[in-house]
């Protein structure tokens, strides 16, 4: 029998957090760059990033639950929900209990950060922009998740606004260079969620919950996967390469490449969205390393 703590700590997802970290960290590693770093506002950019991830997952766990997504044919993990060891009340409180937490370190975040009235009210809007489209992707009567938005949503947050975001939170400024960093980001995020929505498919369809996936077919998703995490690592490693003292730095990137090339040969060849599971968390590895690395090499090439 798991504890109380166990059966939330599985229904935030942990394993999935890295993915809002490592927008912080790109972010915060372009500030750097040019003379700016606050440690303070990349605390709370993590910890309000952090949050929102969580909020995403249970969200996601209760609108799959009410909607008759999650149940016995899906393939994958088994949600607390499912299991019956969280109640949709208690669900629902967590959800409230963190929607509160974000809006207090979010607003810790704003007011640190910036001095302008009008920045300030445009970080707020856009933290409750973020608050609406953690919720809204699988609960309410339009889901946008089950039209197969869920893509550009998280391209959009765990891209551009989380890298582009936390840049000038810390800078007050904007490059439109930081263009390819932020896009880099957010497609390898874009592709955690498609191999969670590969593996997913036959129930999806069932569920009539139309991801991209579901939209265009196993065969075709891949494609589009491979094509994700190559021009993530593209972008990163084009970048860096234009932005580091010496241009040889940018060879740190091929240990990512290495990681994304074996798990692109391996996509490609799966036959049954049952070998999409132990996937996810690879996919996951070739994001942070890729990040990570990207980070660290644009920091120490400075």
């Amino acid at each position: 029998m798991k504890s109380t703590l166990s059966i939330w700590l599985d229904a935030a997802r942990p394993k999935t957090l890295p993915l809002a970290i490592a927008s912080i960290a790109i972010g915060s590693s372009l500030a750097y760059t040019d003379g700016h770093f606050s440690f303070p506002i990349t605390f709370l950019a993590l910890l309000t990033a952090t949050l929102l991830q969580i909020l995403s997952n249970l969200a996601n766990d209760y609108g799959d639950t009410v909607q008759g997504t999650d149940n016995d044919n899906r393939i994958g993990p088994i949600r607390g929900l499912q299991q019956g060891v969280i109640t949709q009340a208690g669900m629902k409180k967590a959800i409230m209990v963190n929607i509160g937490l974000i809006i207090i370190s979010g607003l810790a975040l704003v007011f640190y950060a910036l001095q302008s009235p009008t920045s300030i009210l445009s970080f707020i809007g856009l933290g409750l922009l973020s608050i609406l489209s953690s919720i809204a992707y699988t609960m309410g009567s339009k889901p946008y998740g089950y039209v197969g938005l869920g893509d550009i949503s998280v391209f959009t947050f765990f891209g551009l606004l989380g890298v582009l975001g936390t840049y000038f939170l810390h800078t007050g400024t904007m490059s439109p260079t930081l263009l390819l960093p932020a896009i880099g980001c957010g497609f390898f995020a874009v592709g955690v969620l498609n191999i969670n929505n590969m593996r997913d498919i036959e129930n999806d369809t069932v569920s009539n919950k139309r991801t991209m996936v579901v939209r265009i077919g196993t065969e075709r998703a891949k494609c589009y996967h491979l094509m994700l995490i190559t021009a993530g690592w593209v972008m990163l490693t084009l970048y860096l390469s234009l932005h580091v003292s010496t241009p040889l730095l940018a060879l740190t990137m091929l240990l990512p490449l290495v990681l994304v090339f074996k798990h692109g040969k391996t996509i490609w060849n799966i036959e049954h969205p049952r070998e999409f599971i132990p996937m996810m968390p690879d996919m996951v590895k070739c994001a942070i390393v890729s990040n990570l690395i990207f980070a660290v090499t644009l920091v120490i090439g400075n």
